[in-house]
């Protein structure tokens, strides 16, 4: 028996979400819909701009680790933090959600990261990163025992900004493998795919990878073709599982020549997009973990996603495993 089902590694981030319109991206030059890195200067700049803000423990791979402990599955993160304020919100918030969560924080320099984000009228998100404590997470971060325990040790893509977090990454999945374990990772956003193409196609044709969670357009980012299926069928042969979402078009999970196409859940309207990508993988790792059926992984990842988008903020507010009772999922 393993301790973990599902160890997600990442951006340790609180979330400062507002609500504007799109004249106030055009006049502030953030770029809509992507995760824009931003200094100390730029970050204090757009805070003392914003309206009334909602804080919320967030970060991708965060997200993903609180998504899986909702449904009922074994969590464990790692991600940097330091003794402040938002620090302890993260370490509260995170713990709170049942997910094991023990790196050491920094004593106080630099502060805990924070990512102003600002949602437009159509649900859109537009996030600008002051990494801070963030870009200290390193090797020395990685807890053996809990890699080695751990059924699937997932990252997100945006780690490769910050330089040590590379090798924190290879050190678990060197980890994960000795000991039979499997290794996933998000593309995160089409920019963060431009930025390192290379070593993303490196990552999973090493083998170093297993398993890759992606959306339509950070697919297409990756082989640099406007054709999806092209893009998909370079996928299939580059890693062992894909997952691609497509919005409200549903999902398309991958393994060799196997594709099985999954519905997206209903919804009544979307409030907000924050984590939509992270509840997926959430959902679908919680059910690969279960060696659920890939339909079914497919299924609770459409579920978690559709229930974060409908509400302000990346992590569930609802019981994700009654809500997967109640669908039949569970």
């Amino acid at each position: 028996m393993t301790k973990f089902d599902v160890l997600t590694v990442g951006n340790a981030i609180v979330d400062i979400i507002a609500r504007c319109e799109d004249a106030f991206l055009v006049h502030n030059g953030i770029i809509k819909s992507a995760m824009n890195l931003i200094d100390a200067e730029r970050a204090e700049l757009l805070y003392s701009r914003m309206g009334p803000a909602l804080e919320a423990s967030g970060g991708s791979a965060g997200n993903t680790a609180a998504g899986v402990a909702s449904l009922g599955g074994r969590a464990a993160y790692f991600g940097k933090i330091s003794s402040d304020q938002l620090g302890d919100i993260f370490t509260h918030d995170i713990r709170a959600q049942g997910v094991h969560f023990e790196t050491k924080p920094l004593p106080s320099e630099p502060p805990t990261a924070r990512s102003m984000i600002f949602v437009t009228p159509d649900g859109e998100r537009s996030m600008n990163t002051y990494l801070g404590a963030c870009i200290e997470l390193g090797p020395e971060d990685v807890e053996a025992d809990v890699v080695a325990d751990a059924k699937v040790t997932y990252f997100e893509g945006y780690l490769w900004d910050p330089p040590r977090a590379k090798d924190a990454i290879r050190e678990c999945a060197r980890i994960a493998h000795a000991n039979g374990r499997e290794v996933a990772m998000t593309l995160s956003d089409s920019f963060c795919v431009h930025r390192y193409r290379a070593e993303f196609l490196d990552l999973m044709r090493s083998g170093t990878v297993d398993i890759v969670f992606a959306n339509r357009q950070e697919a297409l980012a990756l082989y640099e073709t406007e054709d999806f299926d092209l893009a998909l069928d370079s996928i299939a042969k580059d890693c062992k599982l894909a997952a691609v979402t497509m919005s409200e078009e549903g999902s398309i999970v991958i393994r060799g020549g196997e594709r099985v196409r999954v519905e997206a859940t209903e919804i009544a309207e979307v409030v907000d997009t924050t984590g939509a990508g992270d509840l997926y993988a959430a959902g679908f790792l919680f059910g690969y973990t279960a060696d659920r059926s890939l339909a079914d992984c497919g299924r609770l990842g459409s579920l978690a996603a559709g229930i974060v988008i409908e509400q302000v903020g990346p992590r569930p507010m609802i019981s994700l495993s009654d809500a997967a009772k109640e669908a039949g999922l569970l």
